[in-house]
């Protein structure tokens, strides 16, 4: 599928889209609301470097630049709902946003409740462990033990993978991943897991307590929008539109940019940076 018919499609997407009447209940009366509106709602929630606030207290981050981008393209604007992982889900569902760009795993227990576009991004889950453990750690088994403490943050795939590989280890669950980081510095658990890039940057940021004991990823994620299971028109559009993006290369570019480089941590403030709070 070439970078110019890929184009064409999504051009030809918006504009039969565009022409279309605005009748009240139709098939599609999702898309036509964005448009009559001119606005995105779309449902973030904080992590690094998904989603997070700078020095000026504004909003940025991978997906921000997708939201971002994907408003732009489509002749809208953008309003970022924030919401707190464990309800980002039930507000998408109770139409209090339009679509979910949150760096959400597409699994199959949530394709039972909402319906995901084709993937944009592809992350994985890595573990990063107390210094004290270096040497010692050389197995996924060796941390498959009732005396190690994982730390995760709840409501995240990222708790599905501790069970399926260290179902032995006792499993803290913290409300955010920042949380969930600092008990490992602060002594209190072995391991923190999350999804990457945050325990590669939190190895980095503090070598003399964290490393990464192994190079392999325990999972591989897609990353994909989540909409309502009957917004099936919108699905369409969306997976359109990031065809696009994957084929000219944006979407690539801006995941460097946020997944394989510390450049855009000079945004962030002190606080900010041990916080990561999008609301408060």
């Amino acid at each position: 599928m070439t970078l110019r018919f890929i184009k064409s499609l999504f051009v030809l997407f918006l504009c039969v889209f565009h022409a279309q009447p605005l009748h009240a209940e139709t098939k599609s009366s999702s898309l036509d609301k964005i448009h009559q509106s001119g606005t995105l709602r779309v449902g973030v929630s904080a992590s690094v470097p998904w989603a997070m606030r700078d020095n000026q207290g504004e909003l940025i981050g991978f997906e921000i630049d997708v939201a971002k981008r994907l408003a732009k393209d489509s002749g809208w604007k953008v309003e970022f709902i924030p919401t707190a992982w464990d309800g980002i889900i039930p507000a998408l569902l109770a139409n209090k946003t339009d679509v979910i760009i949150a760096g959400m795993s597409v699994t199959p227990e949530r394709e039972k409740s909402v319906l995901f576009t084709e993937a944009y991004a592809h992350s994985g889950v890595q573990i990063a462990v107390d210094i004290e453990h270096k040497g010692k750690i050389n197995h996924f088994q060796d941390l498959n033990s009732r005396r190690m403490k994982i730390a995760a943050r709840r409501g995240t795939y990222t708790i599905q993978v501790v069970r399926e590989i260290f179902p032995k280890a006792k499993l803290l669950q913290f409300d955010d991943e920042a949380q969930a980081v600092q008990e490992v510095l602060n002594g209190n658990a072995d391991a923190v897991i999350a999804a990457t890039p945050r325990p590669e940057h939190e190895a980095i940021k503090n070598p003399e307590r964290l490393y990464l004991p192994f190079a392999e990823r325990l999972s591989e994620g897609n990353e994909g929008f989540a909409v309502r299971l009957e917004d099936k028109e919108k699905k369409a559009f969306f997976d359109a539109w990031i065809q696009a993006r994957i084929q000219d290369g944006w979407l690539k570019a801006r995941y460097d940019y946020w997944f394989a480089s510390l450049a855009w941590k000079e945004k962030l403030s002190l606080t900010q940076t041990k916080t990561q709070k999008l609301s408060q």
